[in-house]
């Protein structure tokens, strides 16, 4: 499903195949090269642990629309540096798979949510 060097550029995509993140190793950055997530087998998680949906093998991240809220990741890892070899652009989008009513493309439904803070995380004391 995954590239083979876990190194190596993984681009991803919305349904409508814009660029919208990079997955490098486990983590997750904007087209700009800002940290904005990781990735924990297939889930994905946004940066403060908040879970956000699934990566899909098309590049997208997708979940079902009656799927529950989970918890927060209980570790979510510690900000990566800026990885050296950001690809300044991606390759032509993955033909997509056209959705059932029943997932979403995460990206397409909020596509700012990798820029929003969850307001479900307990205040700090």
């Amino acid at each position: 499903m995954m590239a083979k060097d876990p190194n190596k550029p993984y681009f991803i995509f919305d349904t409508y195949g814009d660029w919208q993140a990079t997955k490098i190793g486990n983590h997750i950055y904007s087209s700009r090269g800002d940290y904005i997530g990781f990735v924990e087998g297939e889930d994905v998680y946004k940066r403060d642990g908040e879970w956000v949906g699934r990566l899909s093998k098309d590049g997208r991240i997708l979940r079902k629309r009656t799927e529950r809220r989970r918890d927060f990741h209980p570790n979510p890892p510690a900000k990566p540096e800026k990885p050296e070899k950001m690809p300044p652009r991606a390759p032509l989008p993955p033909m997509m798979a056209e959705l059932n009513y029943s997932v979403i493309d995460v990206l397409d439904e909020d596509p700012d949510t990798f820029k929003r803070i969850s307001d479900l995380r307990p205040d700090m004391d």
